[in-house]
């Protein structure tokens, strides 16, 4: 266990910021589930309401830092294909 305050301050911080980052990346989670089952049923509508919301929070989840850039930039390209070939059909 930490001893010193400066490592006690560490462990209260850390345990803040996992908590904010677990609220986060939940929060990213929930809302790419609700875009692909959106694409699932094939409602065209409600996913491209849906999109400029999914892009935003991926976009912030990557500069929080909670997923990287390049993973950030993969669900967005497969929502937008997935999306398209919707539209398309």
């Amino acid at each position: 266990m930490a001893n010193t305050v400066s490592a006690l301050k560490r462990v209260r911080m850390t345990e803040r910021r996992t908590a904010i980052n677990r609220s986060r990346k939940s929060r990213l989670r929930h809302q790419i589930r609700t875009m692909r089952r959106l694409l699932d049923q094939k409602d065209a509508q409600g996913a491209k309401k849906a999109l400029p919301a999914t892009f935003s929070l991926v976009d912030r989840a990557a500069k929080w830092g909670i997923i990287k850039k390049n993973t950030a930039g993969r669900y967005k390209s497969r929502l937008t294909l997935r999306l398209r070939n919707l539209t398309t059909a």
